[in-house]
């Protein structure tokens, strides 16, 4: 199937739905940045909920274990307690990587192949909080759950 940039992005959006519907319980999520190369585009995700550092390694393994029953091959593992990340490729060519940066920020990432050039819009997808529309860059963490908050400060 011949695919372009605006496919791409919207094939982004369903990997990186896909991933974040299979978290339970559901953390909130707001949208990262979109930007495209000369043949790629890459869609980026940034989980608002807090997911403390004795929850961190659930939160790995849970989207481990979806990308794995999903068919993704795992290229690598980063255990780095600070900042993990997970980097998978999907069967049909795609990137997508968890990463997890300042505070316990979660990012997923989706990175598509080379694919032919288009415009690209905006994902159409809701975020499941605020939408920080014009806010750069977007706040930390500031979204408390029972479950993946325990122990946060």
């Amino acid at each position: 199937m011949k695919m372009d940039m605006q496919d791409a992005a919207e094939r982004a959006d369903e990997l990186l739905d896909a991933v974040l519907s299979g978290i339970k319980p559901a953390v909130q999520w707001a949208h990262g940045p979109t930007s495209a190369g000369s043949c790629d585009v890459s869609r980026m995700r940034v989980v608002m909920t807090i997911v403390s550092e004795q929850r961190r390694g659930s939160f790995l393994g849970v989207v481990d274990r979806f990308w794995r029953k999903s068919g993704y091959r795992i290229k690598a593992v980063n255990k780095d307690a600070d900042v993990p990340a997970i980097y998978a490729q999907t069967n049909d060519g795609f990137g997508v990587t968890l990463s997890v940066g300042g505070r316990g920020q979660a990012f997923f990432e989706v990175d598509s192949p080379c694919v032919e050039e288009s415009e690209v819009a905006e994902s159409t997808t809701p975020p499941s909080g605020p939408s920080y529309e014009g806010v750069y860059p977007l706040p930390r963490p500031n979204v408390h759950s029972d479950f993946w908050s325990t122990g946060a400060s």
